[in-house]
């Protein structure tokens, strides 16, 4: 903290000292996949409500963006920044939780392997969860995580209340009948509103899964895909194998039955782990040899037969519903109507083999060879009777298929056929009127091709934005980009953006990332230039919730949390100095 700029220590100096301001410059931020790092100005754990709102407000005060990161599993540069960086896995409590009603709430920071283990032992679980369990719970809400089953939506779903802390360091509570707009807003949140802090949302009675997984040729699973595939069991997802033209089908139901373990498999096991790693490695170089490498690894794994190899075991839906994500990946997953689903995979099936006339995919494949497998989910968003996210991706007329195009980087390397691919295939998806899951890797779809597929719930997004964070203090390079705000449309608008929105931090450049582990990753670089003076825009906004406290000289958000209108707090700074709790 020596090296610090000395107008922040001077800021810093005029908060309340009792109130932790627990903050590292040596951090060196990267994502799961190590595709991104950055080298934030600041790296700020903190514990409580109190000292987020102190970050806040020093934030505001000193002109610097704030990013909010959990596990850093977008493989995408969302949450990359040189400006602030703040960590929630400290700020991590379950705060309250009733066996009973099954109404649970936690600070937003648990990530949702604790939190299932908490449960557990209360005999409770979450209803449905995504391919991993290592994301913060605040993440999971703010990019729209779901799993594979029909009966079930996005993961945000059984979430009843939020609160967050807006830019102007004010706490505000929002539910389906409290600030209604503001929680459609922060249920796909992109991190752009605010800081999550608390979530309550509904659990339900712990349980089981009995699942069982086989290996089928594609040709079957396409001729059942509208007569029972997705339906006949409540978790269902496939993995498709392009060269093969065949499919793994994994399904799941709740039962009673006693736990048993899943054997072992090939690349479930260390030896066959370095294996499968080490053909792929190969594969940069000699891309050539991955229909031969999906052939034999995934026979090895699966069966090299239809039927011939059947995988199965009962474990509870906290381990049972999750999935194995081997390496560093890239991933481009997409939502489409789940009718459109078998065109869309045998156009993509017959590009990748070479059929340009069934495929009608204006892009040449020659010489092109991809990772396997494709992963093929659904969800159904249609049966949540309550409001929708503004920026849920999912069909918004029946059942969604989500198709995620994963490419591994074999020890952090870079797949060649990574741009090839993925603009083939977001045009693929783009014509059939889907969209990019928030998280993932899409590459050439940006703000203009997204204000077309949301519409209406993007100017609402964007309307809500603007009012809880109207300088962008939670706005970076990614969001502009994709979000279609005002100032943002192209380069040429970069002075108007500015005054607009003074704080969001714009990309300065990337580079190779030069450090010792990184393979391709690149180095994120941000602008660092403040705009505006210290201190502007401090017009204090005295409410019910937020007392004046002649002692102390400042306002007091200790325990701020409104129930009025988000917009009549945004312009404001809800906080200054804290009271002295001590007098």
């Amino acid at each position: 903290m020596e090296t610090l700029d000395p107008a922040i220590h001077r800021e810093l100096s005029r908060l309340d000292p009792a109130v932790p301001f627990r903050a590292s410059t040596e951090h060196i931020h990267h994502t799961w996949a190590k595709t991104f790092f950055s080298r934030p100005e600041l790296y700020i754990q903190p514990q409580s409500i109190e000292e987020i709102q102190k970050l806040v407000t020093l934030a505001r005060r000193c002109r610097r963006r704030l990013v909010t990161v959990g596990s850093g599993h977008s493989p995408s540069d969302l949450t990359c920044t040189s400006s602030w960086l703040v960590n929630l896995d400290n700020f991590n409590r379950v705060l309250d939780l009733s066996p009973e009603t099954g109404d649970v709430t936690v600070e937003a920071g648990i990530r949702l392997r604790d939190l299932g283990k908490h449960l557990e032992r209360h005999g409770l679980t979450l209803s449905n969860l995504g391919s991993i369990d290592e994301q913060s719970i605040a993440g999971v809400i703010s990019t729209g995580t779901h799993g594979s089953s029909l009966r079930h939506g996005l993961i945000s779903e059984c979430i009843t209340s939020l609160k967050l802390v807006l830019a102007n360091g004010q706490l505000v509570r929002c539910s389906a009948t409290n600030n209604p707009s503001l929680f459609r807003a922060a249920l796909i949140s992109l991190g752009a509103l605010g800081i999550i802090v608390e979530v309550t949302f509904k659990a339900e009675a712990s349980f089981k899964v009995a699942w069982r997984q086989t290996r089928r040729s594609l040709s079957s699973v396409l001729a059942e895909w509208s007569t029972g595939l997705w339906t006949s069991h409540e978790f269902v997802r496939v993995w498709w194998m392009p060269y093969e033209k065949s499919a793994i089908v994994w399904h799941a139901d709740k039962t009673d039955l006693p736990l048993r373990a899943p054997p072992a498999t090939f690349y479930g096991e260390t030896i066959g782990y370095h294996i499968y790693h080490n053909l792929l490695a190969l594969a940069n170089y000699f891309p050539r040899i991955l229909p031969w490498v999906e052939w034999f690894v995934f026979g090895l794994q699966y069966g090299f037969r239809a039927e011939a190899k059947v995988t199965d075991a009962v474990e509870p839906a906290r381990a049972g519903l999750l999935m194995n994500c081997l390496y560093s990946q890239f991933v481009n997953e997409w939502a489409l109507p789940l009718e459109k689903g078998p065109e869309a995979i045998i156009r993509l099936s017959a590009w990748l083999n070479g059929d340009a006339e069934t495929a009608r995919i204006p892009f040449p494949v020659d010489g092109l060879w991809v990772h396997c497998p494709i992963e093929v989910r659904v969800a159904d968003s249609t049966r949540n009777k309550n409001p929708r996210p503004f920026l849920d991706p999912s069909h918004h007329d029946g059942p969604t298929l989500y198709l995620n195009a994963t490419l591994y980087r074999p020890y952090l390397r870079d797949p060649p056929c990574t741009d090839r691919y993925y603009e083939a295939f977001e045009w693929l998806m783009r014509e059939m009127g889907a969209k990019p899951h928030w998280a993932k890797n899409f590459k050439v779809t940006g703000r203009h091709e997204l204000q077309d597929l949301y519409g209406k719930d993007m100017d609402e997004w964007l309307n809500v934005r603007q009012e809880v964070d109207p300088d962008g203090m939670f706005l970076g390079e990614w969001h502009r980009r994709n979000l279609a705000f005002v100032g943002g449309e192209n380069d040429e608008t970069v002075s108007t953006e500015s005054m607009i929105l003074p704080l969001l931090e714009r990309e300065k450049s990337r580079r190779r990332a030069n450090f010792r582990g990184a393979g391709d990753g690149m180095e994120w670089i941000g602008d660092k230039q403040q705009r505006g003076k210290l201190g502007d825009q401090l017009k204090p906004l005295l409410t019910q919730e937020t007392k004046y406290d002649g002692s102390s000289g400042g306002i007091s958000p200790t325990t701020a949390t409104s129930e009025e209108s988000f917009d009549l707090l945004a312009a404001g700074e809800a906080s200054t100095v804290l009271p002295d709790r001590h007098s």
